[in-house]
């Protein structure tokens, strides 16, 4: 997941006296580079994730600090780092409520601080991780593009994760995406990246086949579910034009399994999408599991045509409702009086429809055999 807001901590806090103040929520943000700020016009220019650090010559009011903060947030960057003692004494308490309150990172680190130094030393650090983490997205395509090939992934990621211990994929979509201008496409990873806590380097944030990925090792599915839940808030909150969906695969054991769970969460992550459901986990799915992961669509555009065609043909030249009422039929296991609430239709009408399609489809749908092609049909008429 990059340079981290924890990995900055564990490595300046003493080095160069850091302390952390608020936002304690951002602290697996990850940073793509490190700015000087001394007013907010640069911050028009963030792509995400970057690391503000001020001395505050700028920001001399509390309204000021308050306005940086705010621009940080809209910008999804990953933290603020004030340069306290010489310009700015104090850190107003209303600041840090806000920067709390939105998940910013807020640090301080004292005057006798030579930011340059402590700037250079950061940016190495996240060139250097930046270069772990391709590797590791690498083999992370590799073992799920290549599962039984295990020399090409499980040695590279063997420093980095729990290779023989839990994994599970969430796949991340969104309308457009293999579409998207590169720009912007990173723009969007970036801020997603940011949305998601509780997460730094036993996971890892790629794009993908389409998709974004998250690949997460050794935790517990509960609080997987969590994050995607989480990511979610976030991006409703700061990005209510763009909705997101998500696609939770099955927990696995051992990277040689990964693949099983990123092919689910991609079958999940379609479904959510033309659902427009938030998220969806794979086991939530019932039969759409073996429908969606079907992969010849023509196969399944063929066995609705077979079974559904004439009712369909029905419904178009006479305007009728026979492919509806049929659904309906079946979910209530034939109940006309059931059928007849749902469809706020008089019974007896429901009755005449029902003769005229067991009619045409040349079959009483009297026994579960007879009734499941078209039960199946239904789903398949449900997701294309």
């Amino acid at each position: 997941m990059g340079f981290t807001i924890q990995d900055m901590m564990i490595s300046s806090e003493e080095r160069y006296r850091m302390k952390y103040l608020a936002g304690k929520n951002g602290w697996s943000n990850s940073i793509s580079w490190v700015h000087l700020v001394e007013d907010t016009t640069i911050i028009r220019h963030f792509w995400g994730k970057e690391l503000a650090v001020t001395t505050g010559l700028g920001f001399p009011t509390k309204e000021a600090l308050m306005e940086l903060a705010r621009h940080l947030v809209q910008r999804h960057a990953a933290g603020l780092i004030v340069n306290i003692g010489n310009y700015i004494e104090k850190l107003p308490d209303g600041l840090l409520a806000y920067c709390e309150e939105n998940d910013l990172p807020l640090l301080t680190v004292p005057w006798e601080i030579h930011l340059s130094d402590m700037m250079k030393d950061f940016s190495i650090r996240i060139f250097v991780q930046g270069s772990t983490d391709e590797q590791v997205v690498n083999a992370l395509i590799a073992a799920v593009e290549q599962p039984d090939n295990q020399e090409a992934y499980r040695k590279k990621l063997l420093p980095h994760f729990d290779v023989d211990g839990t994994f599970q994929v969430m796949v991340i979509a969104s309308e457009g995406l293999d579409s998207m201008d590169t720009v912007d496409r990173r723009k969007l990873s970036y801020r997603l990246q940011v949305y998601l806590e509780q997460i730094t380097h036993n996971g890892s944030f790629f794009y993908y086949n389409s998709f974004f990925v998250l690949v997460a090792n050794a935790i517990t599915p509960e609080l997987f579910i969590g994050l995607g839940e989480g990511m979610l808030k976030r991006a409703r909150k700061r990005m209510p034009d763009r909705p997101i969906y998500v696609g939770v695969g099955s927990q696995v054991m051992d990277i040689e399994n990964l693949s099983v769970s990123y092919r689910r969460a991609e079958v999940a992550a379609r479904m959510a999408m033309r659902t427009k459901t938030a998220l969806l986990q794979f086991e939530e799915m019932g039969i759409y599991r073996l429908l969606y992961s079907c992969t010849d669509a023509a196969l399944l555009a063929q066995m609705k045509q077979e079974t559904l065609s004439v009712l369909e043909e029905h419904d178009r030249r006479h305007n009728s409702n026979y492919v509806e009422t049929l659904q309906c039929y079946l979910e209530f296991n034939g109940s006309i009086q059931a059928m007849a609430q749902s469809m706020f239709t008089h019974r007896n009408t429901i009755i005449y429809r029902m003769n005229n399609i067991k009619k045409l489809l040349g079959t009483e749908l009297a026994t579960p055999a007879e009734r499941l092609p078209y039960q199946i049909a239904l789903y398949i008429h449900n997701m294309l």
